[in-house]
């Protein structure tokens, strides 16, 4: 592997999607029934075993393949392409020649699927507490 490369690096992609749900590490930590210092420690690991890693997604709200492909560089390019493709050139309105879909109705259905995340996460963490 040359220098230049980046090393595969699971810790820090959970890290990453964690801040972007908007989680301190103590709440991943509660949710998964570990200390915060054992969430810093994944959080720092190169790789986690499999099964960690499905705990994890579960309470991130996403698929373990979400956390493996995850990258900066995809999220930022996401929503880059929204904005170059479907405003620029228009005055902030959408020109339905460049775009097959409304950009609208993809940011309401992004937006809907991270709130039954969050729904979803809350009654998990619901039953942890309750110990069901």
């Amino acid at each position: 592997m040359s220098i230049a490369e980046k090393p595969y690096h699971i810790g820090r992609k959970i890290s990453r999607i964690r801040e972007l749900k908007d989680m301190k590490q103590e709440a991943l930590a509660q949710a998964l029934g570990i200390s915060q210092q054992s969430v810093s420690t994944i959080e720092n690991s190169e790789s986690i075993d499999e099964e960690k890693l499905k705990e994890v997604a579960k309470v991130l709200g996403v698929t373990v393949e979400a956390i493996k492909n995850f990258s900066e560089e995809a999220v930022f390019n996401y929503f880059n392409n929204i904005y170059d493709n479907d405003f620029s050139h228009s005055n902030g309105a959408i020109q339905s020649n460049n775009c097959s879909f409304n950009p609208l109705d993809k940011v309401v259905e992004l937006y809907e699927r991270l709130v039954q995340a969050e729904k979803d996460k809350n009654e998990y963490l619901e039953k942890l507490l309750n110990g069901k």
